[in-house]
């Protein structure tokens, strides 16, 4: 498979994008996208893997097994920080979007069965990282601090036009002092100009002894990126489009994101002391935004 995959390329029906560790060919982190109609419903097995359900436009209702959520949802990514719903390995599942929506599923391959929850928008914990140029907002809702699972780990963030993020390039594939071994997942979406133009943003992918890999791409709206080793960002938001991705990323090691920066570019840290974040920055919280 590909490291970058084009919106359409990767998608199985119901799912718009299907992303294994089989089809990854590697050995945790997946990742699925539903686009739903006006009163749609999916159902489906989590088989050997937990998941959540992100709302990344509109709301639905989840049933796990003999249990229902109901998420508030979205309008958009760029509007609001959502509510989400953890589904256990081992579960029969069904969507139901009242309205139609789109929903992503990251999930990890897991040891254990947890049990299925709601997780409320007003407990998903916003950072604000970097500064100046380099700010970003991550909304960190399944972090091994903010919420319990097996083996995922998942955030978005939303980066404000014209900055950079996963910045200083990092990465995080061999195990020792500092680093833990994680595949990662990038998927995106990109805001629209005020007349509804869609835009693009980049990402940057690069190896390092042993781990070659070399990509340098345009990424837009419904686009996913594979990083199965490797030194990676920057993530490029494009001026005048505010650039979204969400991070999935799992391991068959300790639930950690541990990470080395590449040493050329880690100095750049120190001089965010010096820097203000950006003042456009927080892009959303839990009340719903005016925008697309």
């Amino acid at each position: 498979m590909s490291h970058v995959l084009r919106r359409g390329e990767a998608g199985s029906p119901p799912f718009e994008v299907l992303v294994t560790p089989e089809r990854a060919g590697w050995g945790h982190s997946g990742l699925r996208v539903l686009d739903l109609t006006i009163g749609q419903r999916v159902s489906f097995t989590t088989g050997g893997d937990e998941m959540i359900v992100l709302p990344l436009a509109g709301g639905c209702d989840v049933t796990c097994d003999d249990e229902r959520v109901t998420l508030t949802g979205r309008r958009s990514v760029f509007t609001r920080v959502t509510d989400f719903a953890y589904l256990p390995a081992g579960s029969a599942v069904t969507i139901r979007a009242g309205n139609g929506g789109r929903f992503a599923l990251p999930s990890a391959r897991a040891g254990r069965r947890l049990p299925f929850r709601y997780g409320p928008a007003e407990e998903v914990p916003v950072e604000l990282r970097g500064a100046g140029p380099a700010s970003r907002q991550v909304n960190n809702f399944c972090t091994p601090e903010s919420f319990e699972a097996d083996r995922l780990i998942a955030v978005e963030v939303l980066t404000p036009g014209g900055n950079w993020s996963s910045y200083p390039p990092h990465k995080h594939d061999e195990a020792g002092a500092g680093e833990t071994v994680l595949e990662e997942i990038y998927y995106f979406e990109v805001a629209r100009s005020p007349s509804g133009v869609a835009g693009a943003g980049y990402q940057r992918v690069y190896g390092h002894p042993g781990h070659d890999i070399d990509v340098c791409a345009e990424v837009r709206g419904g686009d996913v990126v594979l990083i199965p080793y490797g030194w990676h960002g920057p993530s490029m938001a494009a001026p005048g489009y505010d650039l979204y991705y969400l991070n999935v990323m799992a391991g068959a090691g300790e639930r950690r994101w541990l990470f080395s920066d590449d040493p050329a570019y880690a100095w750049v840290r120190g001089t965010w002391e010096h820097q203000d974040p950006d003042p456009r920055l927080p892009l959303t919280s839990t009340r719903e935004r005016t925008r697309s």
